[in-house]
């Protein structure tokens, strides 16, 4: 994915405000685009203020686009936010960072397609970051993940550290 379009959805981007990593991604990718629902998302009322001052304040490197409509059958069990960022996907020919069935709906359609963990792993194998500090962060947060996964990241970080 570095060097590439990519579309985001709001969860990666609403736990890597949180955590202090959104910092990464201009690094990490050519072009960030969230569709305009997304950012509607991350404005809610609900959000944490963080996330919520960082859209209204969004940096150059993220650009808010209209997702164009498609009837796609595939698509209908995805949340509004989801089914703009694969629309929006398919007419940029850019890959996906989302956290849930998107990811899945991503792939079957051909798409790269990573979520936060992915996200955090590939900044710390750029020596972006840590990411046991980054994942410790995250756990204080209401982030749902797969222990199992994020027990592999790190095991594979430690290895590389110790090189």
């Amino acid at each position: 994915m570095p060097g590439r379009l990519v579309i985001a959805d709001a969860s990666p981007l609403h736990y890597l405000v949180l955590i202090g990593c959104s910092d990464i991604l201009p690094t990490l990718f050519e072009t960030v685009f969230i569709p305009t629902v997304v950012r509607d998302e991350l404005v809610h009322p609900e959000t944490p203020e963080i996330v919520r001052t960082w859209t209204e304040n969004l940096p150059s490197w993220l650009e808010v686009r209209v997702a164009p409509v498609i009837d796609d059958p595939s698509l209908h069990p995805l949340d509004d936010g989801e089914k703009a960022a694969i629309a929006l996907a398919l007419e940029l020919k850019a890959d996906l960072i989302d956290d849930r069935a998107g990811v899945a709906v991503a792939r079957a359609k051909g798409f790269a397609a990573t979520g936060t963990l992915g996200l955090l792993d590939l900044g710390a194998r750029r020596q972006l970051l840590r990411l046991d500090e980054a994942f410790a962060r995250l756990k204080t947060t209401n982030f749902r993940y797969p222990p199992e996964i994020m027990e592999a990241l790190l095991a594979r970080a430690n290895e590389r550290r110790k090189r």
